[in-house]
């Protein structure tokens, strides 16, 4: 099988190699060449894939070489241009930017929740945003058996979400160097409510593909959804302050046994011994982790809940290299 990576040195590009190298959704033996891809500036630079060198080269280059799968993670103006080209010529493209997510005939999918609606029928694949994979994830199964009405959200978003220029701007304020900036503000011992751009509405984009993505991952159109976007100076993953108000009644025991009993998720909530999730601790992880559950006691069949997860592993990496395994599982791809 051959891989071509488009955005390979990006920050989520070099965690999708490292995904790829663990071996742990597609079986490294299968990968009989590795085609990264960049912009013109790094064409011909070398990056290492299961301990071989690879030269970067140009979409066309990648394309002539017939991968079956691009993972894509490169911008939305990048995989408009580009993923058409590559599924032209016969390759699945999974992509990591907004490009697709709402078109109406492509799969959005997060394996876990809706891997069902790969059926090999459409070429392009999306990667939904990451703090909507944390979400859906987590709603998902808590849907199927109780309902939910609507859910209040508030993300705290590491910098990784924003790109190596974010992380660079962190680590410069922490340092005392005066470099350039991504940021509006300063990061470094401060937080602030805008990830995305801002709309007529006064919410944000970031805000807006929470929303939209949640509800169409878990074919949910009638639930209602809002939410809050900040960012704050953490490089381990994104946390979530999630309220939910469910159409029927629910036990806290029965909450967290259909949690605990979720794939990919972990509950941590023990707060004698001051246990929930910390994205310190997820950094580096695949799975999901919720903690801090409880009754909201203002509402009917209301419920809080902390939900943390990696941005760069399975809120982008991991779920699009654990797409491409699908592929290969439902035998959609043959070898």
């Amino acid at each position: 099988m051959k891989i071509a990576l488009v955005g390979a040195t990006g920050l989520v590009g070099s965690v999708m190699i490292k995904v790829l190298e663990e071996g742990k959704y597609i079986p490294l033996t299968s990968i009989t060449d590795f085609i990264p891809v960049a912009s013109e500036k790094s064409i011909g630079k070398e990056l290492k894939f299961n301990n071989r060198k690879y030269k970067v080269v140009t979409a066309a280059e990648a394309i002539a070489r017939k991968p079956e799968i691009a993972l894509f993670s490169a911008g939305a103006a990048t995989s408009r241009e580009l993923a058409p080209l590559f599924t032209g010529a016969g390759c699945f493209v999974i992509d990591n930017s907004s490009a697709w997510r709402m078109e109406k005939d492509i799969p959005l999918v997060v394996p876990e929740v809706n891997g069902h609606v790969i059926t090999g029928s459409q070429k392009i694949i999306a990667n939904p945003n990451c703090s909507t994979i944390q979400l859906v994830a987590v709603l998902a199964p808590l849907h199927r058996k109780y309902g939910i009405r609507r859910v209040v959200v508030s993300t705290y978003q590491s910098v990784t979400g924003t790109g190596a220029k974010a992380v660079q701007q962190l680590q410069n304020e922490r340092q005392g160097i005066n470099g350039s900036r991504v940021y509006p503000h300063p990061i470094d011992l401060n937080i602030f409510p805008h990830g995305g751009t801002f709309l007529p509405n006064g919410y944000t984009t970031e805000e807006v593909k929470l929303l939209e993505e949640t509800r169409k991952i878990m074919q949910a159109p009638e639930v209602r959804i809002t939410a809050t976007v900040v960012r704050v100076p953490v490089f381990g993953g994104h946390s979530e302050s999630v309220n939910i108000e469910f159409e029927k009644p629910f036990e806290l025991d029965e909450i967290n046994k259909v949690i605990s009993s979720s794939k990919g998720v972990i509950l941590q909530d023990d707060t004698d011994r001051a246990v929930y999730p910390m994205p310190k601790y997820a950094e580096g992880r695949d799975e999901i982790f919720v903690g801090r559950v409880r009754r909201d006691e203002t509402i009917q069949n209301g419920l809080n809940m902390w939900i943390v997860a990696d941005n760069l592993r399975k809120g982008a990496a991991t779920n699009a290299v654990q797409i491409a395994g699908l592929l290969i599982d439902k035998e959609i791809l043959t070898f």
